[in-house]
């Protein structure tokens, strides 16, 4: 065999195996990366599966609570004021079918007529309520809702009813806020006169639509 093929063979035969060994490490690069994959698809999986098991005992022990909340105020006869934590003194409601408590405090004790600036005094209510909250509902979503009678604004600087309900619940909301409940809890909704709880024709059911709501959402 002459030299020139000679040269010419063992030339192919190495670009014969530097192909065969470029070829095995793609190979194995490619291994190398869908095992990573895998193992960043296994990690989710575990993370969603983990995540679903809390919600589900979530979900468990807030039907429990309601259960129990609702054997306490209809079995037991005891205030859902009691029932729920707040006191006696106060005024909740418990729904049970919605998963909702609801504390309701008159204006009257808040705020001073035609203004959304709270009383200094209201700390009271407002801190006793604040350390319910932090006590029992603290992962809990909750609405605070401000209402009016249907009386039109005249004499303030309000435009409207809408207007100075949603500026009491924002008055609220931020002390709430400020005593350390979280912003992400927290929703104010100004609802003026639309949702009266009594007759607009006295002055006592006028008196009962002026309220500020806090809505627990137990669900």
């Amino acid at each position: 065999m002459s030299s020139a093929n000679i040269k010419k063979i063992t030339l192919l035969t190495a670009l014969i195996a530097v192909t065969l060994v470029s070829g095995c490490t793609n190979w194995k690069q490619k291994y190398d990366n869908l095992n990573v994959e895998h193992q960043n698809m296994k990690g989710l999986l575990e993370r969603e599966r983990a995540e679903k098991g809390q919600l589900v005992t979530q979900v468990t022990e807030t039907q429990q609570t309601i259960e129990q909340l609702q054997e306490q105020i209809y079995g037991r006869n005891i205030s859902a004021g009691e029932a729920t934590g707040f006191g006696k003194d106060y005024n909740v409601a418990f729904d049970p079918y919605a998963g909702t408590i609801t504390v309701t405090l008159s204006n009257a004790i808040l705020f001073d007529p035609g203004k959304a600036r709270l009383k200094k005094k209201t700390s009271t209510e407002l801190n006793h309520i604040y350390s319910v909250l932090q006590e029992k509902y603290a992962s809990k979503q909750i609405d605070i809702v401000g209402h009016t009678d249907s009386d039109p604004i005249k004499k303030s600087k309000w435009k409207d009813n809408w207007e100075l309900s949603s500026e009491r619940a924002l008055s609220v909301v931020r002390y709430l806020t400020k005593q350390g409940v979280g912003e992400n809890q927290l929703r104010s909704v100004g609802c003026g006169a639309a949702r009266p709880v009594s007759s607009n024709a006295s002055k006592t059911g006028k008196a009962r639509n002026r309220r500020v709501e806090i809505v627990v959402h137990m669900k």
